[in-house]
């Protein structure tokens, strides 16, 4: 076992210094979570509802989209097909569902939690 990991090393090391040498490391970005660990200054995440309202703006953005394209297909516009008002339909549907889907869940957890004997 150790001999087969031992030779894997050996040719990781052969293959790099084949490879030459790599960016320095200052080159390399951290991300904002790597940052903040190092800084140790706190990395902010978004709020629950921040990200409710931007899953709720994107399903918005779905169903605009979907109008659009529609009115645009019965107006005859050369850039929308029925395919393109189709598949955008479909989209706005789904999202749409998937939302009333977390909306209904949310709804069933706050009811579970507020029947929950103290």
């Amino acid at each position: 076992m150790s001999h087969s990991v031992n030779s894997i090393l050996s040719q990781i090391r052969t293959f790099q210094t084949q490879v030459g040498p790599t960016a320095p490391l200052a080159d390399i970005r951290r991300s904002d979570a790597i940052n903040g660990m190092v800084t140790g200054q706190p990395v902010s995440a978004p709020s629950f509802s921040e990200t409710l309202q931007g899953a709720i703006k994107g399903v918005n953005d779905a169903q605009q989209k979907s109008g659009a394209l529609a009115v645009a297909f019965e107006r005859g516009e050369p850039g929308a097909d029925l395919a393109q008002v189709m598949v955008a339909s479909q989209q706005s549907q789904i999202a749409f569902r998937a939302t009333v889907e977390v909306r209904n869940r949310l709804v069933q957890a706050y009811q579970d939690v507020m029947n929950m004997p103290l």
